[in-house]
């Protein structure tokens, strides 16, 4: 059986790596997703692939930092398949790097608001939905970045994605009397659009690598493999959980 079967998830971030993956394998496992990102095109695609493998998905294009789109995934969500089970806030940007005096109020406040903001405004309207079901589960993609390694130049986005650890915790002391699961994932470096812009040569990619116990990058099936855990009831026990899924990288001195 299916593990995630008659259950509806909202998958942010969804045109490309993570978030692709993970809305393929959720469908593959039985969910009906709502699928979201910027990129129109690139969701149209993945739409026909899942239903083209018998899956179920639908398609909204916005920006993840604003309100009304937050809002309007929930309502879709509920007007095509009766509600929300799953949302896994996946959506975020590295921002611009730099020291921190070279950094402007901008750029800091972009990233924040991509990364930290968009998951508050994901979770005011998922989060009702949930109760409406009397159970749930809400996922958070953070990172060891700025959690058990620093990295030097990355103050807002290590900022940011700790953040979303803060936010885990409290959703899931308030909303565990409701039936509601919240936990983080926290990837390693992974061969998508978005690690191939950190590691853009074969020096950087090396070293990238290295940092990693394993040696290597992950691919993007590997970290929604975990996301399909803490989805799933195979985690019914898990909540407010930072779950490294990161190759050792948090750990590795070699």
């Amino acid at each position: 059986m299916n593990s995630l079967s008659e259950k509806v998830a909202i998958v942010t971030g969804a045109s490309s790596g993570i978030g692709r993956s993970t809305a393929r394998l959720f469908a593959k496992e039985g969910a009906k997703l709502v699928v979201a990102a910027r990129r129109r095109s690139e969701l149209n695609s993945l739409v026909k692939e899942i239903i083209s493998e018998g899956g179920q998905a639908i398609a909204m294009s916005g920006d993840v930092k604003d309100e009304e789109y937050a809002r309007g995934l929930v309502e879709l969500a509920k007007m095509e398949f009766g509600g929300v089970d799953i949302a896994f806030n996946n959506a975020g940007i590295i921002g611009e790097g730099g020291s921190i005096s070279s950094v402007s109020l901008e750029q800091w406040e972009d990233t924040i608001r991509n990364n930290l903001t968009s998951a508050f405004l994901g979770a005011k309207y998922q989060v009702p939905a949930m109760i409406e079901r009397g159970r749930g589960s809400l996922i958070f993609t953070s990172t060891f970045v700025g959690h058990t390694v620093g990295l030097p130049e990355m103050a807002a986005y290590s900022a940011s994605k700790s953040g979303l650890i803060g936010l885990t915790q409290s959703l899931a002391v308030e909303l565990g009397p409701s039936g509601i699961r919240v936990n983080s994932l926290l990837p390693g470096g992974t061969d998508t659009p978005m690690g191939r812009s950190f590691a853009s040569t074969p020096e950087s990619l090396a070293f990238v690598q290295g940092l990693h116990a394993l040696k290597r990058m992950a691919l993007p099936e590997e970290i929604a493999e975990s996301a399909l855990y803490l989805a799933s009831d195979a985690s019914s026990f898990t909540t407010g959980t930072a779950m490294l899924v990161d190759g050792g990288v948090s750990v590795n001195r070699t």
